[in-house]
């Protein structure tokens, strides 16, 4: 008879790993883990088979993968996978943990929109999602006006030199994510935000779930001729700088928000003006100046920034089967509704003055 659950899960970057196993009282029998791995010496797959029987069904995936480790012997090596990645397995086989496949993607491309509003639509869309009223989604930004927009929990006069943005006429706004001030004028920059369900990223952490939530964005500028990794945390490099920036927030209604801003073509001796970018930030990226840190794609590319987004929208699209979808006018008036209450108030961009 067959296992009552079966699971899988592939290390990004690494091997594919499988759980099939029962479940009775509660807890875990009968686990069976298989993949195209590599473990040394052989017996150790008994050792983990054996620490995850008797488990409880209903552990984190931090619980199951420290159970394996506390079963595995000394010298054992786990070679394209880990404990953590048994875990994962075992919670999708559960529906605790969900993979890309699992769910119906919607694209919303690009439409202009007040700075403003793009922020509270992130915070809108993000609730819909963890509400299960919209499928996940990959939405473009757009916008006309010069704008710098902050992280929630950075200090506004710290940040936004005064000078700087009086003379550019540069709005400024504060959004739910943390992370550094993203400088932004009309077709300067790519960014984009993904809402999800929590479950997608089940099992791994912050740190992990940077690189896990990009891995199509690396296949698209790859794809253009551009290597991009990660360096820990949220910075998208090149051998040739940095060329982009991500941030998080989670809700507690299950929805998540992953969102990046990579540079195009940015005025880096304006940024400079706008932006309070101190020695103490620099210290630890290997750089003297704030401009050196940026590497716009147009130059790396030779192609224009409607090109980039198309290519980012069509692998995305061919990766996890997603489907072309709108804001609703819902959303939108719920959004503009809460740029009134909220992100357009001066209450909310001074909460750390």
């Amino acid at each position: 008879m067959a296992p009552q659950f079966h699971g899988a899960y592939k290390v990004h970057g690494g091997k594919l790993v499988v759980a099939d196993f029962d479940v009775a009282g509660g807890v875990l029998a009968n686990v069976s883990i298989s993949g195209d791995f590599f473990l040394e010496p052989d017996e150790a797959l008994t050792d983990i088979n054996g620490a995850l029987n008797g488990q409880d069904a209903a552990a984190p995936a931090a619980a199951l993968a420290a159970a394996i480790d506390a079963g595995l012997p000394a010298g054992v090596v786990l070679f394209g996978f880990s404990a953590q990645a048994v875990a994962m397995a075992v919670r999708r086989a559960l529906a605790l943990a969900t993979s890309w496949s699992d769910h119906q993607w919607d694209v919303v491309g690009p439409t202009v929109l007040p700075t403003e509003v793009n922020v509270a639509l992130d915070e809108v869309l993000t609730a819909e999602v963890g509400a299960g009223r919209r499928n996940p989604t990959l939405r473009f930004w757009d916008w006309q006006e010069p704008s710098v927009v902050i992280g929630s929990f950075q200090s506004l006069r710290n940040e936004i030199d005064p000078a700087g943005v009086e003379e550019y006429g540069i709005k400024v706004v504060r959004r739910i994510s943390g992370g550094g001030a993203m400088f932004m004028e009309a077709g300067n920059c790519i960014t984009y935000s993904l809402y999800l369900p929590q479950s997608l990223v089940d099992g791994l952490s912050f740190a992990d779930s940077y690189p896990f939530l990009d891995s199509w964005v690396m296949a698209a500028l790859e794809s253009l001729g551009i290597r991009a990794f990660y360096v820990p945390l949220n910075d998208i490099a090149t051998e040739q700088g940095k060329i982009g920036g991500a941030a998080q927030k989670r809700l507690a209604n299950g929805g998540m928000l992953h969102h990046v801003t990579m540079s195009y073509d940015i005025d880096a001796d304006k940024m400079v003006k706008v932006l309070r970018i101190g020695k103490e930030k620099l210290s630890d990226k290997g750089t003297t100046s704030a401009k050196k840190r940026v590497d716009p794609l147009r130059r790396q590319t030779g192609v224009t920034r409607e090109e980039i987004i198309s290519r980012m929208m069509s692998t995305f699209t061919e990766r996890y089967g997603a489907k072309a979808s709108e804001l609703t006018s819902e959303e939108l008036a719920e959004a503009r509704a809460r740029v009134g209450t909220k992100f357009g108030t001066a209450q909310w961009l001074e909460r750390v003055p």
